[in-house]
C-alpha cells in the first residue's frame, strides 16, 4: 500500500518505477541501510505503509489517482468494534516529543496544540496537544492490496497520528502482530491533478478505500466538494468520504471516514491536506475536530536549505 523513491533532479519519470517498498506493512528507519526484509505477511493487510526516508532525498509516488506526486514539495511536486486500521507500528520519531515550535519558525495558532509541518511542501496545520508527530520525511500511503509492485494509491508525508497503537492484531496467526492508528493526518503535493475539486474528490475516497473497503469501492460515498477558507484565508476544495457496510475480516478492520483539502501551496502547485481516520468505533475523532484542524492549515515559503 505505498511509496518509492528517487533522488531529486534525476529527471526520470516517477511513474516508470517500481515501488522496491513491497512488504504490506513495511518500515524501515532508512532504507539505504536495509540487509533484510521480513517477508510479506500472507493475506489481505489494509494497515498503512510507512516509510522513513532520507533527509536528502525526495519521495516521488506513481500514484493512480491523481498522476505523479512528489511528496515533500518542489516545482514537482453504530457499535465499538474492537479498533481499527491505519498505520503500522514505527520506530519512535524525532518530533514526537519536539519543541512546540515547527520547521521555519512555523509555531501553533491554537493555544495547546502542536504544530505539524512539510517544510518541502511548505504546509502547515495544527493538531491536539495527544497526537504524536512524525518526523518531516516521513511518508504514510495505501496501495491495492494485491498489488505486487505496491504502487500507492494516495499518500500524505510528515503526519500527525492519533493513538499509533490503537489496535493491535495478528489476524493471519503467523506470530507477527501489527499495529493499527486510530486516525492519522498530513500533507502531500498534488502535480498531475487538474483542480482542487478532483484532487478532494480523488484523495479522500482513496483514503477509505485503501484502509477501509478494499476490494468493494462500491462502500465508499463521497460527499459533495465545496469551496473553503481556512483561517489563514488559504482557499481551497474540500470533500469528506465515508464507507459503510465495510467487511470486518479482522480485528481491527472498521469503517471509515476521509476529509481532503486541496488548495495551491507557495509556489503556486497544488497540494492538499488529508484526515482519515475509523468511523463508527468508541474514539472515533468528532467531525468538529477534523474541521477545526482543517481550519488551521496554511502555507509558507519553506526557508532555502
Amino acid at each position: 500500500m505505498w511509496p518509492g523513491e528517487r533522488s531529486p533532479g534525476d529527471g526520470t519519470d516517477p511513474q516508470q518505477h517500481a515501488n522496491p517498498y513491497r512488504q504490506p506493512g513495511y518500515q524501515q528507519p532508512n532504507p539505504y541501510t536495509a540487509a533484510t526484509q521480513p517477508p510479506p505477511p500472507s493475506g489481505r493487510d489494509r494497515r498503512t505503509r510507512t516509510l522513513a526516508i532520507a533527509v536528502a532525498a525526495a519521495v516521488v509516488v506513481a500514484a493512480t489517482v491523481t498522476g505523479a506526486v512528489l511528496l515533500g514539495g518542489g516545482s514537482d511536486d453504530g457499535a465499538a468494534p474492537d479498533p481499527t486500521p491505519t498505520s503500522t507500528a514505527a520506530t519512535p520519531s524525532p518530533s514526537s516529543s519536539a519543541d512546540p515550535r515547527g520547521a521555519d519558525g512555523q509555531k501553533p495558532t491554537v493555544a495547546g496544540w502542536k504544530v505539524v509541518v512539510n517544510p518541502g511542501l511548505g504546509v502547515a496545520f495544527d493538531v491536539p496537544a495527544n497526537w504524536a508527530l512524525e518526523s518531516p520525511d516521513w511518508v504514510s500511503y495505501v496501495a491495492e492490496d494485491d498489488d505486487p509492485e505496491d504502487a500507492p494509491l494516495v499518500a500524505m508525508k510528515a503526519p500527525a497520528v492519533l493513538k499509533k497503537q490503537w489496535c493491535t492484531s495478528d489476524d493471519d496467526k503467523d506470530g507477527r502482530t501489527e499495529d493499527t492508528a486510530l486516525a492519522s493526518a498530513g500533507s502531500r503535493g498534488n502535480n498531475g491533478a487538474k483542480s482542487t475539486e478532483e484532487i478532494a474528490r480523488a484523495d479522500s475516497a482513496a483514503w477509505v478505500y485503501g484502509l477501509y473497503t478494499q476490494p468493494d469501492r462500491k462502500k465508499v460515498s463521497t460527499g459533495p466538494v465545496t469551496s473553503f477558507t481556512t483561517a489563514s484565508g488559504l482557499t481551497g476544495s474540500v470533500a469528506t468520504s465515508r464507507s459503510s457496510g465495510a467487511v470486518r475480516q479482522g480485528k481491527c478492520d472498521s469503517d471509515g471516514k476521509a476529509t481532503t483539502f486541496a488548495f495551491t501551496n507557495s509556489a503556486g502547485d497544488f497540494a492538499s491536506w488529508s484526515f482519515v481516520g475509523a468511523r463508527g468505533v468508541e474514539g472515533e475523532v468528532p467531525q468538529t475536530t477534523v474541521e477545526k484542524v482543517l481550519s488551521t492549515v496554511r502555507v509558507f515559503t519553506p526557508t532555502e536549505s
